[in-house]
């Protein structure tokens, strides 16, 4: 039978009140030029979209924070007017607000004054700095939750590290020696980097980082070994060994977080490149190729009877109406509404991917036999039941589904079968669940 016309997008006015936005992260912004204070805060408030607080002297600071202001980080004037010997920075620190500095001029007698505050890092005020003091507000901001482990046998030097890391807004985890940073890292496997002693009680550094190579391959987790013996073999083994990066005992705070911040930034950019090569654009689901490549994997163990395997496409009914009655914007926020949709009401051990235009594919496992018709008209009401909004208005959606529930001799048979029930259910009619006799 012929398929029924295209009704237009189903609207309504928005439903109750809008959701409170979160509250945005806030950085303290102190200097006596307006010039520079303004240039920092714009390039904050537009690359981040942080909420910036600024001052011009040290009195206004004052009352900023006392008045209840929470920062994560600070960017100060070294020399203000009422606060000419850095005052203003001493004040901050003392509150545990990470701060970055200002200087106008530069000199071993600053950078020493500097170091010896424990400060993050600092600018001199020539040339563009906003874009420098950007990357290290962001790398502050989004090192909130990164788990940091430091294996040290020296309680003082735990203590030591330990500070200098939190200053970073790390997580931080210690351990006495390489037995139990082996245990501290099994209880916590989303540990990012590892920063080891070489002389520890039972297991010294160097078979630490190799049996955690074992476990912990290079850009999933970072290894830094540390030893006041700083000649060149013990340097050179520690990285043959599967260490990343290597520091002398003493070293500059400077130095120790470029090193921690360039190795978890190394950490982030590899998983990206490898998030971009197996996720969707736009909806940020698995593509098509980890569909095939995990799905593949779950389809092997179908066949040798570890579990039973269901394969669904659905698809959005009358797609193109969105796009050329409310705009292709409209359309990609259907996309991704029904992308977080599907997310958020399927299980995690199922696998959920943009198959194609407005198509996904669901392959879900151990579904009780005669029960998958139940589950997936289960999604569809539910689907239909939400709604996105766009200029002001909710939009809901319908889809269709097709669910092969046989196991064939493929995983793109599978596919392929769903993909003929979901053609029979756009036939029917539309906004319905065809599921494999």
């Amino acid at each position: 039978p012929p398929a029924p016309a295209a009704p237009p997008p189903e609207t309504g006015a928005a439903a109750g009140e809008e959701e409170a936005e979160p509250e945005r992260p806030r950085v303290l912004v102190v200097d006596d030029s307006r010039t520079i204070r303004r240039a920092i805060e714009r390039k904050i408030e537009s690359a981040l979209g942080f909420e910036v607080a600024s001052a011009k002297t040290f009195a206004e600071a004052r009352e900023l924070i006392e008045s209840g202001g929470r920062f994560f980080v600070a960017i100060l004037d070294l020399n203000l007017p009422d606060a000419p010997d850095g005052e203003v920075v001493d004040y901050v620190l003392a509150r545990k607000i990470p701060v970055i500095v200002l200087t106008a001029t530069f000199s071993d007698d600053v950078r020493d004054r500097m170091q010896e505050k424990n400060i993050l890092d600092y600018f001199v005020k020539e040339g563009d700095i906003a874009e420098s003091i950007i990357r290290l507000v962001q790398r502050i901001h989004d090192n909130q939750g990164i788990k940091v482990l430091v294996a040290e046998d020296s309680s003082f030097m735990r203590h030591a590290l330990r500070a200098l890391l939190e200053n970073l807004r790390l997580q931080v985890l210690e351990a006495a020696d390489g037995e139990e940073a082996l245990q501290v890292l099994a209880d916590n496997p989303d540990v990012k980097v590892v920063i080891t002693d070489y002389h520890m009680p039972k297991i010294d550094g160097f078979e630490l980082v190799t049996r955690i190579r074992r476990d912990h391959p290079r850009g999933k987790l970072a290894v830094i070994g540390i030893s006041a013996y700083g000649h060149g073999a013990l340097s050179a083994k520690f990285l043959k060994n599967g260490a990343d990066d290597f520091l002398v005992k003493p070293f500059l705070n400077e130095e120790f977080y470029c090193r921690v911040n360039q190795n978890i930034e190394l950490i982030e950019k590899i998983r990206r490149i490898e998030e971009s090569s197996i996720r969707d654009h736009l909806t940020r689901l698995y593509n098509r190729r980890y569909l095939y490549e995990a799905g593949g994997k779950l389809f092997e163990n179908a066949r040798r009877g570890n579990l039973t395997l269901t394969t669904a496409l659905l698809d959005i009914d009358f797609f193109k109406e969105i796009n050329d009655t409310l705009g292709h914007d409209a359309g990609d926020q259907a996309l991704r509404h029904l992308a977080a949709f599907l997310e958020q009401n399927l299980r995690t051990a199922d696998i959920l991917a943009r198959f194609g235009g407005e198509e996904f594919c669901i392959l879900a496992t151990n579904i009780q036999p005669g029960a998958a018709a139940q589950v997936f008209e289960r999604i569809r009401r539910s689907i239909a039941e939400t709604s996105f909004r766009v200029r002001g208005k909710n939009v809901k959606l319908r889809v269709s589904v097709g669910v092969a529930t046989r196991l064939r001799d493929s995983l793109a048979e599978m596919i392929t079968r769903a993909d003929e029930l979901l053609y029979e259910a756009k036939k029917a009619g539309r906004n319905r669940v065809v599921v494999e006799d």
